[in-house]
């Protein structure tokens, strides 16, 4: 049940009822103040302008005409021409328990599903990834499973590096191992064998010249070089793999695309722009000018596509990758989760594809861009030293804080336990403290605040969650056993109640708008209300009558699903005991 949705039918039938263009919109939405209902709606405003009447007349009408007996308590005026709609307890009351007989929380799949393309972490593997990598891989897979869960068909893409000039130099440096060493030792530390052969590559020309050599081959198709190249690609790409499995992160190696699996195409691309008279020569290159994002001065936005010497770059392997997820892919939306800096580069990629016809016009293209991990400093996130942090001591390091927590904090649980419950507090902090900020914005990474079991953490949702299956344990009944109505008898409960059945209106804003944050927000919210009907509606007290008791038994019960179900869309896992 959508609350919204079903309200929002309910007022625009009114509304056309009472003679109101069916051009005006009803605006249903939750109230954001207490007092004025738990929905508003607010299109008398709007309908009036459009009418030349009196707004408040107006919104009598629809009040008038408003069909919801059994479903609203009270619905009043306020103001110019809000409509207040107070849900009935005992309504609410049903539409919980309905959602309680189902896995999926009540929340129907969608009735037209589209196929979804998401391009997401896309690692360069001549190194290993960093934390540069982590908003990309955990943003991206929070949308993966949400569109999922609602029912979408969804491809997932690893759009790696995996092709050009540097792939000369490494292939010819592990060729050069391969004589003298196990190459898979030689590779056991991405960035130590990328500095070793870049250092070779200036301090060497003999070598120098042999790296230019293999990259003429490798991109000419030799055999020997290709093996080499396909070694490298291996155990890079195991290193992420192993990266995503600590992650909780659902790429698979079968997602894999990278820049080499368009190498074919890109010549026929650049023809075919040329025939079309959009790329022109310009100094030598193929130049595509982009009237359509001309500057202030009129000046069309460049897009180059071919180098003087006749190479290729990265706007020309993401058009070809574009084509090849409209046509053999058949996408109806494509979601590329890329950092800001490369706004201008998408923009100019999307135009260009639309404008060529290599994507059709119905096809959404979506660049859902995201902010910078800061250090305390308001910098760039760094080691004390000033390199690039990698992902896989970040994950040791939280995974270690969050034992020692854990082990102040429970001395019940065995050795294994504790390390299985440090694994998935340490690695749900790291994910929830980026999921939960505005992904656009900016933010300072702190070990304190994201560890910390109060707050909007993913400890304190987890804790939350723990506490609802301890409460279990002590009733000594299973949610699957209760039986009896669910009463909404005081206003914690109605509230608590209200906001688990809006759950499906938070996951449609987070499909469309791409910001798990929202999702955040709502599970905070969500674990703050129980908090108060908690501490205000005894559960297990001595006097409670068994009604009572299972009803409540119940509200808690479907509190811990939603929790579990909304951590799980952000790739967090829960815990039984904690």
């Amino acid at each position: 049940m959508n609350i919204r949705d079903f309200l929002t039918e309910k007022v625009q039938s009114a509304m056309t009822t009472a003679g109101i263009p069916s051009e005006c919109a009803p605006i249903v939405a939750p109230s954001k103040k207490a007092g004025f209902g738990d929905y508003q709606a607010n299109g008398a405003m709007g309908a009036a302008k459009v009418m030349k009447t009196n707004p408040r007349a107006l919104a009598a009408s629809i009040v008038e005409n408003l069909d919801l007996d059994g479903i609203a308590a009270t619905i009043d005026i306020a103001g110019p021409g809000f409509i207040n709609i107070h849900l009935c307890p005992k309504w609410l009351a049903t539409q919980l328990a309905h959602a309680q007989l189902d896995d999926r929380l009540g929340i129907t799949a969608v009735s037209a599903p589209q196929t979804a393309v998401v391009d997401y972490s896309s690692p360069n593997l001549a190194k290993e990834m960093h934390v540069g990598h982590l908003r990309s891989s955990i943003i991206g897979d929070a949308l993966v499973r949400l569109l999922e869960f609602q029912g979408h068909k969804v491809i997932r893409q690893n759009h790696v590096g995996d092709w050009g000039t540097q792939f000369g130099m490494l292939t010819a440096e592990l060729e050069e191992h391969l004589n003298t060493d196990d190459s898979v030792m030689a590779l056991n530390d991405l960035e130590v064998f990328y500095r070793q052969s870049k250092q070779h590559f200036d301090a060497d020309p003999a070598f120098a010249d042999k790296a230019r050599e293999y990259v003429v081959k490798l991109q000419g198709g030799d055999q020997n070089i290709l093996k080499l190249w396909e070694q490298f690609k291996t155990v890079s790409l195991k290193h992420s793999e192993e990266m995503y499995t600590n992650l909780n992160v659902t790429l698979k190696p079968e997602d894999v695309k990278g820049e080499s699996f368009y190498n074919d195409d890109l010549s026929v691309l650049v023809k075919e722009l040329q025939e079309q008279n959009l790329a022109v020569e310009s100094e030598g290159a193929q130049v595509v000018f982009l009237d359509e994002m001309a500057d202030k001065e009129g000046n069309p936005s460049p897009v180059l596509i071919q180098k003087k010497g006749g190479g290729y770059l990265y706007a020309t392997t993401d058009l070809a990758a574009l084509r090849y997820r409209a046509d053999t892919l058949q996408a109806d939306r494509v979601l590329y989760f890329i950092d800001a800096r490369q706004s201008l580069h998408m923009q100019q990629v999307f135009t260009l594809a639309k404008k060529a016809n290599f994507v059709p016009a119905t096809t959404s293209l979506e660049h859902h861009a995201f902010g910078t991990m800061m250090g305390a400093d308001g910098k760039p996130f760094k080691t004390r030293a000033g390199d690039t942090v990698k992902l896989a001591d970040l994950l040791v390091e939280a995974v270690e804080r969050a034992e020692k927590l854990v082990r102040e904090k429970n001395t019940d649980l065995n050795d294994e336990q504790v390390l299985e419950v440090a694994r998935k507090v340490g690695i749900g902090a790291v994910k929830y403290a980026d999921l939960s900020k505005t992904r656009t914005n900016d933010y300072i990474f702190s070990w304190e605040s994201m560890l910390s079991f109060e707050g909007n953490t993913a400890p304190y949702l987890q804790y939350g969650y723990t506490r609802i299956q301890s409460i279990f344990r002590k009733a000594g009944i299973s949610a699957a056993d209760l039986k009896g109505e669910l009463a909404l008898e005081v206003d914690q409960e109605k509230a608590l109640a209200l906001k688990l059945l809006q759950l499906s209106e938070c996951l449609e804003v987070v499909a469309r708008e791409a910001y798990p944050h929202i999702l955040c927000n709502y599970l905070y919210e969500l674990a703050s209300l129980y908090m108060s009907f908690y501490e205000a509606c005894p559960i297990l007290k001595d006097g409670i009558d068994t009604a009572t008791r299972n009803s409540r038994l119940q509200l808690c019960a479907q509190v811990g699903n939603t929790l579990k179900t909304g951590l799980d869309l952000l790739g967090i896992e829960v815990m039984e005991r904690m």
